[in-house]
């Protein structure tokens, strides 16, 4: 029974005339995927890359098994020739024989005819030839898409160029030029600035008395080829055209021309292999999976080279990637394996020329120097002719620019190149990049484990800090390696505590050959002046990343040149971009970069000082701008410290964006304030925590916040600054609020209203009352805190301001709400929303919105909360607070438990509760507690609940949360009662009753009081 694969047309299974139906198109070209390699084994990953490229699906493995068992069950219908699929480790394997794949066994009978023809047996070579054209079926996997696919079909469409130059040229042999002009003729359409096969055509022509067509085509040749290329057509191309003109007869001029016999001895082809040794091989997977893939199936076009693009910093490992690589596919290209250091060397950092390039791999190629042009575009031309047909793999290493490569590519070649380059290479013809980072952590483990050897013992966490000192930079480790092997004696614990050395561990980061300084070194060089100086001056910048107006900052350069330099750097490798216009350094590169300061030959201890002190005025001052963009309720000490006021940044236009940018420059913020603890004045220290103490607090930095509060507040009271005073006593009166430490917030703010009503400030006065409300009212002091407010919006409501009106309202109605007075609070809370809305405040839309759902919730009414909520979700996504949105989170959770929807509430519940933990809020955290233990009373899971109300009601006790202490005591009676445990759901009853009545919570006390006789009725006297 006939059985035959076609991959030429049509991807179909043929037996005895009949085909088989494959179905999908993703199943026909998984057998185009194992057809091609016939009875050789394809890993997994390269059959999903060959099938989904870059995009497979989720379960990529699963759709590939399903895939092969339908190729299976179509290969059932050739009975016993079915040629099974194994399935192998990570890979399957076609077990059939090439010649049962078409063009497979196209590619065999050009192959094989091409070398009959180079032997003399021409009449062997045209049989085969035939054979190869009665196989083709039309374009390979027809109506197939994808980049393996076009691989394939690029690979194919070079192999019907080899069969038509080997016809051609057998042809030509034997004097037949009018048959060889239509099997080269449609060929040099296609290929314009193909050389050799217009040398091979004019040839042709002028065979066939066809002399002025000749002329015509070297000459349209010649100028695609300077157009097109850029450089003068070559000496082949000129040989035949002088021919021509000279009157030489055809036969004269073809390539063979010139022995005996019409054939040359064939001369001995060098393969040439300079590739330096390999070595253990660590990580790297997916890269190396790329780059097999792409040059294992790309055969190269018949016009632009297969160029692999290796790009990354210093010491990353893009040569060591590419010799391994080229170790790895020795066998796929039997031409020759060719490095090339285009870099260089430690004593002369010149490049070499594209000429010296050439001139060295034409050497390799078994050329003597002698004998080579000196000419640029004669050596490409000589370059490329040797090339044509070779399947090589060239390592263009360490180049510098895409200039020093775009003469050295082989053009129309099975040749593929590696080109490896510490910056990006635009401009290269078909270059596909691959950008190398540092390793993972845990292959960077396991690299430092492969250059130290199995026979070393080494402790895993010591290794860990190893790797992470070195950056997790491969020729670091490599070298610390080295270090730990050149010393018999030492441990990794030695070796560690040599690194931990000094300020920085780049200067220990050496072995007998190599530093790290010296590799940095190069990569800074490269840089021009002001690069220089953008390189040096991150150096001293005090976070881990940072953004042009930072640099700008520290360097005194207009922003838009800061950001173009580090455009330039990131190109370099010398500086990252993990997200949209924020920038990193190696803290290698950084260590670095110090180093060039500290040696003081660019930078003198005046500039170093001034451009720290300018950085550190730039993250104050555009905080400052950001503050009262983001929390437009304080009250403010302005920043003068007498210095102009650094430019504005240009993203902070509102408040959404004023938040956002305090959120991206957290760290740097921190970082700043730090710096100016220990650098800084008792002034300006307490003017930025003044700056920056909303942050400090919205954000969950209380700890940082409250010891520098404390301190800022002396100072104004030492300098006899009672406003700036009042201020610092508000701003650590807020931290101490969200902090749940309720007493201290009272007192601070007891303090600060004091004061402010000794200066006769009335607005002052107000916001000392507003912030004193707070505590009062989660402390259940509710009648206290709503005189204060009744008396400051009186006041508030003679100022006309909107802003400083519409809090008083919403803190006031949060009041009334627990004093149930519900008609209240809903005014108030509707009067606050209507002015937040008109002002745009949307922090103080969400609290109004949230507040007047709470008010729904505890009417009763859980379908008008939701709606509530859901418009808070709305103004709550356009702000970055992550307590915000933890307490509504939280909020939302306790109405869906209220319309039954008991575990989509326990889900927000558990989103929110870290939140709440990490940014110290006791209180809200108590309130979760709370809920999250109503939700499992409600499901049924009794003991869970009793286990969170019990904890919850430990932490409203310790912060004394008096109202939370009432309605916890309540919810814990209600789990108690379901458990049986009555006793001690009175006593918990009669507790909630008290605390109510103590702090006037009416509704609280109403319901306390009703379960309590409920309970009470069922237990027998």
């Amino acid at each position: 029974m006939e059985f035959e694969i076609r991959l030429s047309g049509s991807v179909e299974i043929r037996t005895a005339g009949r085909r088989s139906d494959l179905g999908s198109t993703k199943t026909r070209l998984t057998l185009a995927a194992l057809a091609w390699d016939a009875g050789r084994t394809v890993s997994v990953d390269t059959l999903i890359h060959r099938i989904w490229d870059e995009h497979p699906p989720a379960k990529a493995r699963e759709a590939l098994h399903a895939h092969i068992s339908r190729i299976r069950g179509a290969l059932r219908m050739a009975g016993g020739d079915a040629p099974p699929i194994v399935s192998r480790t990570n890979s399957y394997a076609l077990e059939v024989d090439p010649e049962r794949v078409d063009l497979r066994c196209y590619t065999s009978c050009v192959e094989r005819a091409r070398s009959l023809r180079d032997n003399g047996d021409e009449e062997s070579g045209l049989r085969l030839l035939d054979r190869a054209e009665a196989l083709w079926h039309g374009e390979p996997l027809a109506g197939i898409t994808g980049s393996w696919a076009e691989h394939l079909r690029a690979a194919v469409r070079e192999t019907g160029l080899v069969a038509a130059m080997t016809r051609a040229e057998i042809l030509l042999d034997a004097g037949k030029f009018s048959d060889a002009v239509p099997v080269l003729l449609p060929l040099a359409e296609a290929h314009p600035v193909d050389e050799a096969l217009a040398e091979r055509l004019a040839v042709a022509l002028h065979g066939s008395n066809r002399t002025a067509e000749a002329t015509r085509l070297l000459q349209r040749t010649r100028q695609r080829v300077v157009r097109d290329i850029g450089l003068d057509a070559g000496h082949g191309l000129h040989r035949v055209h002088q021919g021509i003109l000279a009157g030489t007869p055809a036969r004269d001029l073809l390539p063979r021309a010139g022995a005996e016999d019409g054939r040359p001895p064939r001369p001995t082809r060098r393969v040439p292999d300079n590739l330096p040794r390999d070595v253990p091989w660590a990580g790297r997977r997916d890269e190396l999976r790329r780059l097999t893939a792409a040059l294992c199936e790309g055969r190269g076009g018949s016009d632009v080279v297969t160029v692999e693009a290796i790009h990354g910093m210093g010491g990353v490992g893009k040569s060591a990637l590419a010799v391994h690589l080229a170790h790895r596919l020795r066998d796929r290209f039997p031409d020759g394996r060719i490095h090339l250091h285009l870099g260089g060397c430690s004593t002369d950092r010149t490049p070499p020329t594209p000429a010296r390039a050439l001139t060295e791999l034409l050497r390799l190629l078994g050329l003597a120097t002698k004998e080579l042009p000196k000419e640029l575009d004669e050596l490409v031309a000589l370059w490329r002719s040797m090339a044509r047909d070779r399947r090589m793999l060239v390592i263009l290493d360490d180049a510098t620019s895409s200039e020093q490569i775009r003469p050295l590519l082989p053009g129309a070649s099975p040749t593929a190149v590696v080109v490896t380059s510490r910056r990006r290479l635009p401009g290269l013809p078909g270059v596909r990049p691959v950008s190398l980072d540092v390793l993972p952590p845990e292959d960077a483990a396991e690299l430092f484990a492969q250059r130290l050897g199995r026979a070393r013992d080494t402790d895993p966490a010591e290794v860990a800090e190893i790797v992470r000192i070195c950056g997790h930079l491969p020729l670091a480790i490599e070298i610390a390696a080295s270090r730990l092997l050149a010393r018999a004696s030492w441990t990794t614990s030695d070796l560690l505590r040599q690194l931990g050395e000094g300020r920085g561990h780049l200067t220990q980061l050496r072995d007998l050959d190599r530093t790290l300084t010296q590799v940095f070194a190069i990569s800074y060089e490269a840089l021009n002046a002001e690069q220089q100086l953008v390189f040096r001056r991150i150096g001293l910048h005090v976070g881990v990343d940072f953004g042009p107006g930072a640099i700008a900052a520290l360097t005194g350069l207009p922003q838009t040149t800061a950001e173009h330099v580090l455009e330039e750097l990131l190109a370099h490798h010398l500086v990252a971009e993990p997200v949209p216009h924020r920038f990193t350094m190696h803290d290698l590169l950084r260590d670095y970069a110090r180093t060039l300061i500290e040696s003081g030959g660019t930078e003198s201890e005046d500039d170093v000082r001034q451009a720290v002190q300018s950085l550190v005025k730039h993250y104050l001052h555009t905080a400052d701008r950001a503050d009262r963009l983001a929390y437009p309720f304080r009250s403010r000490t302005d920043l003068d410290d007498g210095d102009p006021t650094p430019a504005p940044c240009p993203e902070i236009v509102d408040a959404q964006s004023a938040e956002q940018w305090l959120i991206t420059e957290s760290a740097n913020l921190l970082d700043t304030l730090n710096w100016l603890v220990h650098h800084g004045t008792e002034q300006q220290l307490a003017l930025s925590v003044h700056v920056l103490a909303g942050f400090l607090d919205m954000e969950g930095h209380l700890a940082a916040a409250e010891p520098l509060l404390i301190r800022a507040a002396a100072h104004w009271d030492a300098a006899g600054d009672s406003p700036a005073r009042v201020r610092a006593l508000l701003d650590l009166c807020a931290v101490h609020t969200h902090g749940s430490r309720y007493d201290r917030a009272i007192s601070t703010a007891q303090e600060a209203l004091g004061i402010a009503r000794s200066l006769r400030d009335r607005d002052l006065e107000c916001e000392c009352v507003h912030q004193l409300s707070i505590p009062l009212w989660q402390t259940g002091q509710y009648r206290s805190a709503r005189s204060l407010l009744q008396e400051s919006l009186n006041f508030l409501s003679q100022t006309g301001d909107p802003l400083r009106i519409a809090r008083c309202r919403n803190l006031l109605g949060i009041n009334l709400l627990h004093l149930a007075e519900n008609e209240k609070a809903l005014a108030h809370f509707t009067s606050a929303l209507s002015d937040f809305t008109e002002i745009g405040d949307e922090r103080g839309k969400y609290s109004a919105l949230n507040n007047i759902a709470e008010l729904h919730k505890r009417a009763g009414n859980p379908k008008a909360a939701e709606l509530a909520y859901r418009q808070a979700v709305v103004v709550a996504e356009r702000m970055g607070n992550p307590r915000d949105r933890a307490t509504l989170q939280m909020n939302m959770a306790s109405v869906l438990d209220a319309l039954g929807r008991a575990d989509e509430a326990l889900t927000l519940y558990g989103l929110a509760l870290p939140v709440l933990r990490d940014v110290g809020d006791r209180r809200a955290e108590a309130i979760a507690l709370t809920r999250i233990g109503r939700a499992h009373r409600k499901a049924g899971r009794t003991e869970e609940a009793l286990r969170q109300h019990i904890a919850a009601l430990e932490m409203t006790r310790a912060i004394q949360a008096a109202g939370e202490e009432a309605e916890v005591l309540y919810d814990l009676a209600l789990a108690e009662r379901d458990a049986g445990l009555t006793t001690r759901a009175l006593a918990h009853l009669e507790q909630s009753l008290a605390v109510s009545r103590s702090i006037g919570a009416g509704a609280e006390e109403v319901r306390a009081a009703g379960l309590l006789a409920e309970l009470r009725g069922e237990v027998p006297a």
